[in-house]
């Protein structure tokens, strides 16, 4: 190839080039411009939703549920915006992204349940934020709710992400739900045990506690008599806020007053028989 042909295709690629980027290369800008700082304004307003008044008086379950839902909206919008200008038609557009949207609709199964889980949530109010709940994977409190997926924070502090569409479909234990609840506490006495005594006992330290309620009844009785032990059983009501302070602190008033009045809780026997 000699100088001057190569001069001559290096020209038509430099006016081919100038044609692009005076046609198609500034839509093509345009929409790239329009996608980065779209996106950046869009994750400030995501930003700014927390400070608004009308988020504010959202409820605490919805909240963040609903601000993902738009931020992730608004980003889409941005980029069929974005199409636009590069200059691929409405019609073309709309026939991709029906066949897109059922390509990625069964790639994305799981994720679409999610947020239908969310929905659900939302809609019925199987639990709300700040509840403490225990499902199949995780028991602790609720701290947020996502589009996707429910955070849940254990007693211990770690942080457990339950994808929606599982925690709408299993069998959920809301433990905040009602204002009272009833502590239910059982001691092992042994046979020689005063049956009557060890009943007043229990009474006494469940109704002199301050944090339980005189209504419903404080109950106490024998619920099990076996070969080892005698079993006794308490029932006590309180708030549902004051539920581990009271188990704790009757378990332990119990266990003193035992050992003042000289009740004995059995322990293991081991037989050991030698054959000679």
């Amino acid at each position: 190839m000699d100088s001057m042909n190569f001069d001559a295709i290096m020209a038509q690629v430099k006016e081919k080039l100038i044609h692009f980027c005076m046609t198609s290369g500034l839509k093509l800008i345009g929409a790239i411009l329009l996608l980065i700082i779209g996106f950046k304004i869009v994750n400030i307003f995501g930003k700014k939703i927390k400070k608004m008044k009308i988020y504010e008086k959202l409820d605490p379950t919805a909240r963040t549920f609903m601000r993902s839902l738009i931020v992730i909206s608004l980003k889409i919008v941005l980029v069929i915006a974005a199409a636009i200008i590069v200059g691929v038609p409405m019609a073309s557009m709309v026939a991709v992204i029906g066949s897109a949207g059922l390509a990625i609709g069964l790639a994305l199964q799981g994720s679409l349940s999610n947020i239908a889980g969310g929905f659900i949530i939302l809609v019925f109010r199987p639990f709300k934020v700040g509840d403490f709940i225990s499902t199949v994977d995780a028991t602790g409190t609720v701290e947020s709710i996502n589009l996707f997926y429910t955070k849940v924070v254990t007693v211990d502090n770690k942080v457990v992400m339950v994808p929606n569409s599982i925690i709408s479909n299993q069998s959920l234990t809301d433990y905040s739900s009602k204002d009272e609840r009833r502590v239910d506490l059982v001691f092992n006495t042994s046979h020689d045990a005063d049956f009557e005594k060890v009943k007043a006992i229990l009474l006494e330290n469940a109704k002199k506690h301050p944090l339980v309620l005189e209504k419903p009844a404080v109950e106490a009785f024998l619920t099990e008599h076996s070969t080892n032990a005698m079993a006794f059983s308490l029932r006590a009501w309180c708030k549902t806020d004051d539920y581990w302070t009271v188990f704790f602190e009757i378990t332990e008033g119990v266990k003193k007053s035992f050992s003042e009045n000289g009740i004995k809780i059995p322990s293991q026997k081991v037989d050991v028989h030698i054959n000679n």
